[in-house]
């Protein structure tokens, strides 16, 4: 059995840690079979299994010991810092890990239009949803001209960063110039 936690998940960019499974649209977008990846377990240290007779023998551990999802470095940092508890949302961490990453628990992500002439360096060109729209993104998908996805939020700073309680429905069109948007259902409940 292939099995991951959802840091490690989430690193994979198409796994959403807001609805704890990964994201169908994106998957589709990127022509991704979802039976080809790991199973997420609820958090890491969650037992997925045990270990097998050969892999005992290899490793010269007792067969059937326990076998559960680990995480990474830098995510164990973050759990280690309360990063995400009471107080500690957006608060940049730098973490010197197996690689030099700079991260902060957030409620939120965005959704930028880039672009990148011949030989330049890419740059933003439009911002579809703000940082401070205080929204997670999820269900993204871009067909026939149209840019949609689920906005997940939050009814007020109580509420906790895994458990949106507002639902909502986007799409960007791109019209004379601009990104263009309309709003389905508004802070539907979830």
């Amino acid at each position: 059995m292939a099995a991951t936690d959802p840091g490690d998940a989430s690193g994979t960019g198409w796994y959403a840690t807001a609805t704890g499974a990964y994201d169908p649209g994106l998957l589709d977008l990127l022509g991704l079979d979802p039976a080809l990846l790991p199973e997420v377990a609820p958090t890491g240290a969650t037992r997925v299994g045990s270990l097998t007779d050969a892999a005992a023998e290899a490793l010269g551990l007792p067969a059937g010991i326990a076998v559960a999802a680990g995480t990474g470095d830098n995510m164990s940092a973050a759990v280690g810092l309360g990063l995400g508890g009471a107080g500690l949302l957006d608060h940049p961490v730098l973490s010197l890990g197996t690689s030099g990453v700079v991260f902060a628990a957030s409620r939120t992500r965005s959704i930028y239009v880039l672009t990148q002439g011949s030989g330049a360096a890419p740059r933003v060109v439009a911002t579809l949803v703000d940082p401070a729209d205080r929204k997670t993104v999820t269900d993204f998908a871009v067909r026939e001209g149209r840019v949609s996805a689920t906005l997940l939020g939050y009814s007020s700073l109580e509420v906790p960063r895994c458990c949106p309680d507002q639902e909502e429905q986007a799409s960007w069109r791109y019209q004379g110039k601009a990104f263009v948007r309309t709003t389905g259902d508004l802070a539907r409940a979830v």
